[in-house]
Order: structure tokens, then C-alpha cells, then sequence
């Protein structure tokens, strides 16, 4: 029978192979630019999505050693910005998905943060296929595995070209890595991700992502899967001529209560 902390703990074995892949023994990044077949290398700039892909495609080997080594099938998305990254599947056919997510420290207590997936489309319709692979219904859990780094001190030139020869010193745009795993509803938190699109945000106290102490922790998953199904923003209730219920966990508690009184 799947266990989320079974799942949860296994993988968390493998966060020491996913560090010597992508790190020195001085916690620098490995990854030093992209190269040509001339032989020249050009550096990789601070965008975290950049970032996080690479790192991706650089652990990626690791989890299917971590699959094959737990008798889990795996299936990566099949589309650019569907959800998740990695489908797991047990042997009992038990669906687990877990999305890649990459941030930076702003200061050592607190950083940038995630967004963490729609809160419409496929999260609201839970039958849907649309932008992802299963059902979200189907899926048994769902993971954030997390990578927090510092961006470096150092100017980057993202307009210089190196060679071979010049690859010890050009400095690496990202270090201090720390890696995570989390479901996805102990680290959101009530509000949307940065930006207008439609996301979920996380916390962003390091303790509280590494812990998963966000603030439906302790609520549970139904609460946090209720508050952002029934979430809208502004323009969300704008266009069926209505106001957001809520914007809050404290107004979202006055909402539940006054529904148990309708």
C-alpha cells in the first residue's frame, strides 16, 4: 500500500547524489555556460528558469536510478509547462507527482519563492487532461522537490565569450544549493505566486519550505484544496460581475462560516 512519507523518505536518500551531481565539494555549481562545437562557452545568465532546467535535465539521470532502484515507472511531462514535471507510478499503479521548482535566497532566512501550479483549470476541473498528464484526481500525492541556491556575488557578463582553457575561472552564477521535498499543500501559502498568472504562492522562510510549515499545514489538505478552488482574483470575479469572496485564510474562515449559516 503507497505511503506519502514512505515515498517522501526514499527520495529524500537520494538528495546527496543529486548534490555531487550538480555541485563541487565547495558547493559552487558545476554547470560553468553552455558551449559551442567550436569549443566556446558562453554564461549562463541569473534567470531562474534557465537555472532550474538545467538542473533538471542534470538530476534527472539520479531519479531514474532512484525509480528503477524502488520498482517505480516514470513519466517526465510530456509538454513544455504541464503539470507535473515527473509522473511515479507504483507497481500497484498508484500516481505520485512531483514538480521541479528552483528559487534564491533574498537573504539567509527568506527567499524568492515558488509558485506551485494552477489554482484553475486541471485543479478545479479534476477530471480534466488538459495541460497534464493524469487527472489531478488520479494523483495519490503531490511533491515540490525544491532547489534553493544563492545567486553569486560576482558580476556576470553574459555577453563574454570563454574557451576551454578559461573554465576553472569563470565564476559559477549560482551556489550554496539545499534541496527540498514537500507536498505541494504544506508549503503554499494563501496567496497567488508572483505576477498575473494564475498560481499558487509559497511561503518563503527557508525553515518553513524545508519543514513544510506553511500556513495549511496544520488546517490539512482538504482546507488548502477547498480556499484555492474557491479563489478568485479581482479580474476572476470581475467577469461574472461579483467581488472575491475571500483574499485570506482569516476571510476565508468568516466565508466557510457564514456558508454553514445560509
Amino acid at each position: 500500500m503507497f505511503e506519502k512519507e514512505d515515498f517522501r523518505k526514499e527520495l529524500l536518500g537520494y538528495f546527496d547524489e543529486f548534490k555531487r551531481v550538480v555541485t563541487t565539494e565547495d558547493n559552487e555549481w558545476v554547470v560553468k555556460g553552455f558551449i559551442d562545437i567550436y569549443k566556446n562557452i558562453y554564461t549562463i545568465s541569473l534567470d531562474t528558469k534557465v537555472i532550474s532546467k538545467i538542473i533538471e535535465l542534470m538530476i534527472f539521470p539520479s531519479v531514474l536510478k532512484f525509480a528503477s532502484e524502488h520498482n517505480y515507472k516514470v513519466l517526465p511531462a510530456e509538454h513544455q509547462n504541464h503539470y507535473p514535471d515527473i509522473t511515479f507510478i507504483t507497481e500497484d499503479n498508484e500516481k505520485i507527482a512531483v514538480d521541479l521548482k528552483s528559487t534564491y535566497y533574498k537573504n539567509k532566512n527568506s527567499v524568492n519563492g515558488f509558485t506551485l501550479g494552477s489554482f484553475t483549470g486541471y485543479f478545479r476541473n479534476r477530471t480534466s487532461t488538459k495541460n497534464i498528464l493524469f487527472p489531478y484526481n488520479e494523483y495519490s500525492a503531490h511533491f515540490v522537490l525544491g532547489v534553493v541556491y544563492r545567486r553569486t556575488e560576482q558580476e556576470v557578463d553574459e555577453y563574454k565569450k570563454y574557451t576551454v582553457d578559461d573554465l576553472t575561472s569563470i565564476a559559477s552564477v549560482a551556489n550554496d544549493f539545499t534541496f527540498l521535498l514537500q507536498e505541494k499543500w504544506k508549503l503554499a501559502t494563501d496567496k497567488p505566486g508572483s505576477g498575473n498568472t494564475k498560481n499558487i504562492g509559497s511561503v518563503k522562510k527557508i525553515d518553513e519550505l524545508i519543514n513544510g510549515k506553511g500556513p495549511f499545514a496544520n488546517r490539512g489538505e482538504d482546507v488548502f484544496d477547498n480556499y484555492w478552488m474557491n479563489y478568485y482574483t479581482k479580474d476572476m470575479a470581475r467577469a461574472i460581475d461579483s467581488k472575491p469572496p475571500y483574499t485570506n485564510l482569516k476571510e476565508y474562515d468568516m466565508w466557510v462560516k457564514n456558508l454553514k449559516f445560509d
